[in-house]
């Protein structure tokens, strides 16, 4: 939209005829610092988000008088104007909670309620820290701390400013993603158009503004956190002894950026107050939504479990449904309730389990994991901070559905959702908890630098705070392996021994690779029942269930003419997975697609030699069975070239080739001297899922 000199970029999430807008603060970043709200906020309301003047994918006129605060009202007014929206409830945030306030005073029609985060004003009370003199540019030394707010030196350097300030807003432990955020958001702002919506922005009568304040009958919701280092807290105590029609809700320790730092605390305070102003009772989920209205309590002497799967791969869903099986069996009136996403969805469809509905409210990680990579390549510590706003959004739908479902047991392999979320809202916690992982702690990679040493201990050190704090949330805690499979090493500088601590916190069920290699028989007879001739010999090429393998997949087929010639009559069988359309890879004389396989560890076990990706589940599969393999792990992967690593080293098992060297010559070479000799691996436990659902089931 068009107003005074300046193109606007707005959107619009969600239906209904209730509408939240969320107003931009100040113009040093633009809308995109709304991510952990639209999300679950749209979910029951109309959302309304825009870029501001100067920000964003709005445009940023040289006309220093278009930013001022009335035309900051001015364009909000139009951006409701132009998305149909009559009155709404505003939220706003530091700079932004000032224009929601200004708004409501000024049009008091077209605002049903206020939310003011962190709200700054002309009656501020100044924060001690922030009094520093201006810098003198003529005195030859660069300035500190608070003496940076200076337009000289936003010229000179302008990201050792927002270095500088993004590290005030997060200022609360553990926020080095709302800083990493902050600094890449800054960067796309122009220091002299910042300037301009500071200096001069003044351009209403200030005392008829705090007598409007004053008389207003809009409901306001100050919220505000007490170690504030922009906004002093006691800036919006002043607020709220001057509107009778507000109300504080300060958050304790708390600093600049609680929409990012709390965000399901922030997420709850915004909901309820919509649904206070617009009479629609205490927050509840909603059954429709979710899908449950038809469900009812468990039956007399029946019991129910929400299981929750990693979505990133199929490893988790195989291993998972072994445990839910071997729990039934061990408790016949349990039913379990799957919340989860494809392509988990694909081996539970096939294994007849349930899957809730509202596992269709999912935000897909497999595919943000996909968007991630590059050539064979994912970082993916940083892979899995990206995937914040995914995460939130997930862990909220989950909250409901523990909300609304009456669980005597809720289990989580890897579900990083809940296990972050849940620990820093423990109240939230409904249902006795189990927590699964197959790697403890976060490993930096020598691409990432020094802040990625930085960041991986800091991340570390939450974890470990986490379990401090709250002993009690985990109720089980299980390792899938043995202590002997914890790769070496420390959390972090001046942190546990990983061992060590893993070993203190968790109880160990030996590996799950949900088969036992002794049940399926006669290898001959095996190889018959998948379609693998007896005399032939079968190279299996498998990249796992997500959609990160397709380099892999070109290359190893590329090599496939090669390796045919070293190894006369070679059938190469590649499984693409679901999530990879085998029409998109080279077609290639002896190298036949399958796209997805149930129940691959047959195959796996059938055949002769494989190529597969680095992830845990497809190499121990091969390693039970006792198949020579060679392993490439993904470039920057800290979990598959860390922890699989060493797991697999402890076993004896596969041969690791990094992506780089896997020319032709070299695949055939290798795959020639594997077939050469057996594969003496040491033995794979075979009684890993009845363990862990023995420790899981003392739960019930």
């Amino acid at each position: 939209m068009e107003r005074a000199g300046a193109t606007l970029h707005w959107e619009v999430y969600g239906t209904g005829d209730r509408t939240i807008v969320l107003l931009p603060t100040w113009e040093i970043v633009y809308s995109r610092m709304w991510k952990a709200q639209i999300p679950y906020l749209s979910r029951s309301f109309r959302v309304v988000v825009y870029d501001a003047t100067g920000t964003g994918r709005s445009t940023r006129p040289h006309d220093p008088a278009r930013y001022t605060h009335l035309n900051r009202v001015a364009d909000a007014v139009a951006v409701m104007d132009a998305t149909r929206t009559d009155r709404a409830l505003v939220v706003g945030y530091s700079m932004g909670a000032e224009l929601a306030l200004y708004l409501s005073a000024l049009h008091p029609d077209r605002v049903d309620g206020a939310v003011a985060l962190a709200a700054s004003h002309p009656w501020r009370i100044p924060v001690a820290d922030r009094l520093a003199p201006p810098w003198d540019p003529t005195s030859g030394e660069p300035p500190r701390e608070w003496s940076k707010f200076s337009v000289e030196w936003w010229r000179r350097d302008w990201r050792d400013f927002l270095e500088f300030f993004m590290a005030q807003v997060s200022s609360d432990p553990h926020s080095t993603m709302g800083w990493d955020d902050g600094v890449a958001w800054g960067l796309d702002q122009e220091p002299d158009v910042l300037w301009w919506t500071i200096v001069d922005s003044e351009d209403f009568d200030v005392d008829d503004m705090k007598q409007r304040l004053a008389r207003s009958s809009t409901p306001t919701l100050l919220i505000h956190g007490t170690d504030d280092r922009i906004t002093s807290h006691a800036s919006s105590v002043w607020l709220d002894g001057l509107m009778p029609s507000a109300r504080l809700e300060s958050i304790e320790d708390a600093g600049h950026a609680v929409l990012a730092r709390y965000p399901v605390r922030f997420n709850h305070l915004v909901h309820g107050f919509a649904n206070e102003v617009w009479g629609l009772g205490p927050r509840t989920p909603d059954r429709r939504e979710l899908g449950t209205t038809a469900w009812s309590a468990p039956a007399p002497g029946r019991r129910r479990a929400l299981y929750l799967s990693s979505p990133i791969g199929l490893g988790h869903a195989r291993r998972d449904v072994a445990i839910a099986d071997a729990l039934i069996a061990a408790h016949p009136e349990l039913d379990v309730d799957w919340l989860a996403q494809h392509p988990v969805t694909r081996v539970l469809d096939g294994a007849g389990h349930r899957i809730h509905p509202a596992s269709r409210l999912l935000a897909s990680e497999s595919a943000h994991i996909e968007a991630e990579c590059g050539e064979h390549a994912l970082d993916a510590f940083q892979a899995l901070r990206d995937m914040d706003e995914i995460l939130l959004h997930n862990f909220h739908v989950l909250d409901d559905v523990m909300a609304a479902g009456d669980y005597d047991l809720v289990i989580a392999d890897e579900s990083w959702d809940l296990d972050y979320h849940l620990f820093e809202n423990p109240a939230l916690k409904r249902a006795p908890l189990a927590w699964m992982t197959d790697f403890v702690g976060f490993t930096p990679m020598p691409h990432g630098g020094a802040r990625q040493v930085e960041v991986a201990r800091d991340y570390n050190l939450e974890m470990i705070e986490h379990v401090a704090d709250h002993p009690t949330l985990r109720d089980a805690a299980v390792f899938v392996g043995s202590p002997d499979d914890i790769a070496p090493g420390t959390f972090g500088e001046g942190l546990p021994v990983v061992r060590d601590w893993t070993e203190d916190h968790f109880d160990f069920s030996g590996y799950v690779t949900g088969f036992d290699p002794r049940a399926l028989g006669d290898r001959d007879r095996l190889r018959a029942e998948v379609g693998f001739g007896v005399d032939e010999l079968v190279c299996v090429v498998a990249v796992g269930g997500s959609g990160v393998g397709t380099d892999l997949l070109r290359r190893v087929v590329g090599a496939a003419p090669v390796l045919r010639h070293a190894v006369p009559n070679l059938r190469m069988v590649v499984v693409t997975g679901p999530r990879i359309d085998p029409a998109t890879l080279p077609q290639v004389d002896g190298v036949e697609y399958h796209a997805y396989v149930d129940r691959l560890y047959r195959w796996l076990a059938a055949c002769d030699v494989a190529i597969v990706q680095g992830g845990l589940t497809t190499t121990m599969e091969l390693t039970a069975a006792k198949v020579p393999f060679i392993y490439v792990p993904l470039r920057g992967h800290f979990e598959q070239n860390v922890h699989v690593r060493a797991r697999l080293d402890r076993y004896g098992a596969g041969r690791r080739m990094d992506y780089d060297e896997l020319d032709p010559q070299a695949v055939a070479d290798a795959v020639a001297d594997l077939l050469s000799r057996p594969a003496e691996f040491a033995d794979v436990e075979t009684d890993g899922a009845e363990r862990a659902a023995a420790l899981i089931g003392r739960l019930l």
